[in-house]
């Protein structure tokens, strides 16, 4: 074999990846999808930068990628440098008016500025907004219910409304909306503390968005865990809504998420294994996928019985 030929047979698994994409890539595209970024892909350097590719990667394919972050360590990290103690009650920080100045500061001064670079050192991209810019997110006081009494939690937001006009204006400008966790207030002027995994579920439901995707720091949904580490794939709204009351608490608002994704006009909601580079491309891009999908119920009747 002639070294030409023998580079082209070389380069053939590149070509076979390539076409395994094309119907993946004809499916979405023009496609909005919503990305919630999170966990170890949030604090490794090497993930951040895989994670700008890939969502980049999308965009010059044809999608309409919109990135929804928190920013749970980077938070805690600041609160201590202050000498403020990071509270927890029902998995959700508690939040005073001290505490919302440093999580306001760390989301929007510096988790969304540094994702925003990451992204714009691929071209003219990424712009960042907070959910407080031309009340994309607006919220009230969320009071969760502890032993059957709702517990004042200071800062923090429960979602009312979604105006998607300045993230729409931006996708149609071919750019990436990234966006910070924090609301408007509904009705006392305050700014308020919103989970980014609800963020991300009410925006692409908001959106008609064909996907969302929420990155975590495990595989997927596990079957039986702690017993077993086997991952379900797919499941429908109903199935995922039978075991919400056995998650862990970390899974809780990620499962809920995905639940009201699909409820309220999402096609797929996916929870994917950030610790995988390139997890997006894989999930979205390959006939395999990786993580667990939920995907909503069958239409009842004839045509879905």
């Amino acid at each position: 074999m002639n070294p030409a030929s023998a580079r082209k047979h070389t380069a053939l698994p590149k070509a076979r990846i390539l076409i395994e994409a094309l119907p993946w890539l004809t499916r979405h595209n023009g496609k909005t999808v919503v990305i919630k970024f999170g966990g170890n892909a949030m604090v490794d350097d090497d993930l951040k930068a895989a994670f700008a590719q890939d969502v980049v990667f999308l965009r010059h394919a044809g999608l309409k990628p919109v990135v929804v972050h928190g920013g749970g360590p980077q938070i805690s990290a600041q609160l201590d440098k202050q000498g403020l103690t990071s509270e927890f009650k029902a998995g959700l920080r508690v939040t005073t008016p001290e505490a919302m100045d440093v999580v306001r500061m760390v989301l929007a001064g510096q988790v969304q500025r540094e994702l925003v670079g990451l992204l714009n050192q691929h071209g003219p991209l990424a712009v960042g907004i907070t959910g407080e810019d031309a009340h994309t997110i607006t919220a009230t006081r969320h009071r969760p219910l502890i032993d059957g009494e709702r517990v004042d939690i200071g800062r923090v937001g429960e979602i009312t409304r979604i105006d998607t006009g300045a993230v729409e204006a931006l996708l149609e400008n071919n750019r990436i909306p990234v966006i910070s966790s924090i609301a408007r207030s509904e009705d006392d002027g305050h700014v308020y503390n919103v989970n980014a995994d609800t963020a991300a579920a009410a925006l692409a439901a908001a959106l008609g968005a064909e996907t969302m995707m929420v990155l975590t720091d495990v595989e997927g949904l596990y079957e039986d865990w702690p017993h077993s580490d086997e991952v379900i794939s797919r499941l429908t709204a109903t199935e995922l809504e039978k075991l919400l009351p056995d998650l862990s608490s970390g899974m809780v608002p990620k499962m809920e998420g995905c639940l009201h994704a699909v409820r309220n006009g999402v096609n797929t909601a996916r929870v994917i294994d950030g610790r995988v580079p390139h997890s997006i491309l894989l999930e979205i891009f390959t006939d395999e996928g990786i993580g667990t999908m939920v995907v909503p119920d069958a239409p009842s009747g004839p045509e879905g019985e």
